[in-house]
């Protein structure tokens, strides 16, 4: 063998030995770039659970929110049942009311019914009575007996006004009986007309004087006529007049009144 031939080769060793370096060189380049990677993957990875920490934290805070929605939800409707709870108990207690409001409705009818024809009947016999009364304030009881009539007509005037007025009047009737009073008024008498001052004295005497007191005459209910009266009675009849307008102080006076067993 010629070893000339074989030393003329030495360039292959360094071939071999570049090409290594060049491997090594070659796979620590792909070592570097693979950590690179995997540092950047990691990252990524980093950043996601991040992202994903916090939709959990929002989504917890959102089932938070519900929950104490929900729970408030329930006090509230709890509260509500407690309140149609009490409702039910006032519609039921109104129910009762509004039964026992119809039935006293259907009495309230049947009262009318019944006390409509009674104060009709009640009218009569006050009228009937100041007919037969001493004729004292004529035109003003008159006034008053028509006042109760028209009353009784009108539909805008409540049972119980009418009631009441229809009482009212009675009262007056009443009074008359235990009062004194003295008023001017028309005496229709003797085929003439005069003013004259009139005095009752309850309803047991019915007495009147001219201003110029020159007459004084009384009520006779037996005749039912007026009878002039002698001069005897023309002083203690002025007093009486003074007294009932209260302008002397009040005394026993004499004045005629009918004896009981004349009196129809």
């Amino acid at each position: 063998m010629n070893t000339r031939g074989f030393r003329t080769l030495p360039g292959i060793g360094t071939v071999l030995r570049l090409s290594a370096v060049a491997i090594c060189l070659s796979a620590s380049a792909l070592f570097g770039a693979g950590v690179g990677d995997a540092l950047d993957e990691g990252d990524a990875g980093n950043v996601a659970a991040a992202e994903a920490q916090k939709e959990i934290e929002q989504v917890s805070d959102e089932a938070e929110k519900m929950l104490t929605e929900y729970r408030r939800t329930l006090q509230e409707i709890d509260s509500i049942r407690l309140y149609n709870d009490q409702l039910e108990d006032v519609v039921a207690s109104q129910k009762v009311e509004i039964s026992d409001l119809e039935t006293q409705i259907k009495d309230i009818d049947n009262v009318e019914r019944k006390l409509g024809p009674l104060m009709a009947q009640m009218i009569d016999v006050l009228e009937r009575f100041v007919e037969l009364d001493v004729p004292f304030l004529a035109e003003e009881r008159s006034k008053r007996m028509a006042a109760l009539r028209d009353m009784m007509k009108r539909s805008d005037v409540s049972l119980s006004e009418k009631y009441r007025r229809l009482m009212e009047a009675y009262q007056v009737e009443n009074e008359y009986g235990r009062t004194i009073e003295s008023y001017k008024g028309t005496l229709d008498a003797f085929g003439s007309s005069r003013t004259v001052d009139f005095l009752r004295v309850g309803r047991i005497a019915l007495v009147y004087q001219t201003v110029d007191m020159e007459e004084s005459g009384r009520w006779d209910p037996e005749s039912k006529t007026w009878v002039v009266l002698d001069d005897g009675y023309r002083r203690s009849i002025r007093q009486g007049i003074r007294m009932a307008n209260k302008r002397t102080a009040p005394d026993l006076v004499m004045v005629p009144v009918a004896a009981p067993e004349t009196v129809q």
